[in-house]
């Protein structure tokens, strides 16, 4: 199979066009490289049909066939993991670092999830009754995956619903669908027809999904705002669902920490992939004994360091903004800032004249606690800085938020910080490190942030019915 053309669905383990087609860009160039099926209503019921035929047969394969099949899969993904690299960096802009990660970070989730099972728990089993609650899979499963981690996204996804025993039709965003085409077509030499099903389009297509009587699950990463609309149209038919959806994560640094030493660490949290990131760092709260010290150390690491450019050249740190909606956006929160007054310590000025959708990494110096840059998510390399001096102060303006996603502590002082952390509203908390996952790690978010998890045993059950049996055995029947 070659990865980076003849971009098709893969419905019942068939490759299918479509007489229309999406542009696919380059955010470096805003060049379009690609087209891709536009999938008809019609198209979508055939799928659904398809696999609700396959779920039968994919249920009942043993634990160990659907591990086995995880595994070959893996092993498939690994042996074009360069190839995905590269397709990956050109449909969402990542340096080739920020794409290796993903990539064979996907391989490496596969694999863990490929491990996990969920046995029969036995409640009650005394000389007159048995009590056993079982695990079993919650059906036909439509995956919507974001355009900011596409790859790892649809694994997190892939992996546990088939494991479950579900079987699944993958939609990608209509911004990063190559790389997620190309996994389920890959797919497709692993499992049964129709286990594992990709269609592609815009929001129409979503819409059908999430409405479609045959679907008895969607599982959706993407914003609040969507995620909102997605909860809303799935209730139609008491579709279960998981949302892992928009974050404000805070990061509060104690008074303690070094500034130079941490200073690439809070760059990252708040950076990472372009800040295009539910869990990026998007308040920054500082003591004020050092937030000029941390300020200078951060603004010197920017400008000393870090170079924004086309993810394909070899120094490029961070790409661009994945697509022109998203850039617009930033462009809203930069020409906000502006009018308000607010100061930049780095940074402020977009060069809309550039070849791709280019933002230099920005920090805004101390803005208000009601300033739209502090209290939404831009959702890109724009991070505000803010003072503090008291600790129930700071935890009370760290968790005034609809979003309850992440959120980090720093110091060196380990049981202030294990305090403060005690106390945040949210999904994961990190203390001295961020932006650590596993696949056995629970993740969600609380308050608007999400519904349900994904990950470790937990984010297994989520792609499963329980269902109590009790037995009598002694009958008189």
């Amino acid at each position: 199979m070659k990865v980076d053309s003849n971009f098709v669905m893969s419905i019942n383990g068939d490759a299918v066009t479509t007489e229309h087609t999406q542009p696919v860009y380059n955010p470096a160039t805003r060049a379009v490289f690609a087209q891709v099926p536009d999938a008809s209503r019609e198209q979508l019921d055939q799928t659904v049909g398809f696999a609700r035929a396959a779920l039968k047969g994919w249920a009942a394969t043993p634990a160990e066939g659907r591990q086995a099949a995880l595994e070959r899969y893996a092993s498939l993904i690994e042996a074009h993991a360069e190839e995905f690299v590269s397709l990956l960096t050109r449909e969402q802009g990542k340096p080739k670092a920020g794409a290796e990660w993903e990539v064979f970070g996907s391989v490496d989730w596969l694999r863990a999830v490929a491990s996990q099972r969920l046995p029969d728990e036995v409640v009650e089993d005394g000389d007159d009754r048995r009590v056993v609650t079982r695990f079993t899979p919650v059906g036909v499963v439509g995956a919507i995956v974001p355009w900011n981690f596409p790859i790892l996204l649809a694994i997190w996804k892939i992996a546990p619903a088939l494991m479950a025993g579900c079987t699944m039709i993958l939609k990608p965003s209509p911004y990063t669908p190559l790389c997620d085409l190309k996994l389920v077509e890959l797919a497709q030499e692993a499992f049964p027809p129709g286990v594992i099903n990709a269609v592609s389009g815009g929001d129409d297509l979503g819409i059908w999904m999430t409405t479609h009587p045959d679907i008895n699950k969607i599982a959706f990463t993407g914003s609040t705002e969507t995620g909102r609309h997605v909860m809303k149209s799935a209730s139609e038919t008491i579709k279960r669902v998981t949302l892992e959806l928009g974050g404000n994560d805070p990061a509060i640094v104690l008074p303690d920490v070094d500034a130079k030493t941490l200073a690439p660490q809070l760059f990252w949290a708040a950076f990472q992939n372009n800040a295009q990131f539910c869990n990026s760092t998007k308040r920054l709260y500082i003591h004020e004994d050092v937030y000029d010290d941390v300020k200078e150390a951060l603004v010197d690491f920017i400008t000393q360091q870090i170079k924004v450019g086309d993810g394909a050249e070899a120094d490029t740190d961070l790409g661009p903004i994945q697509n022109s909606m998203q850039y617009g956006k930033v462009q809203d929160y930069f020409a906000d800032c502006h009018t308000q007054g607010y100061q930049f310590a780095v940074g402020g000025h977009i060069d809309e004249s550039a070849a791709g959708w280019f933002v230099p990494v920005s920090l805004v110096d101390n803005p208000p606690d009601d300033s739209r840059i502090v209290c939404e998510e831009p959702f890109g390399p724009i991070l505000p800085l803010l003072k503090w001096s008291d600790e129930s102060d700071v935890i009370a303006r760290a968790n005034d938020t609809i979003y309850g996603l992440g959120a980090s502590v720093w110091g060196n002082d380990q049981v202030a910080v294990e305090r403060i952390g005690r106390q945040l509203e949210a999904g994961t908390v990190w203390l001295n490190e961020v932006h650590q996952y596993s696949p056995f790690q629970a993740f969600g978010g609380h308050k608007q942030s999400g519904l349900g998890c994904e990950n470790s045993l937990h984010g297994l059950m989520e792609y499963t019915n329980w269902q109590t049996m009790t037995m009598n055995k002694s009958p008189e029947v």
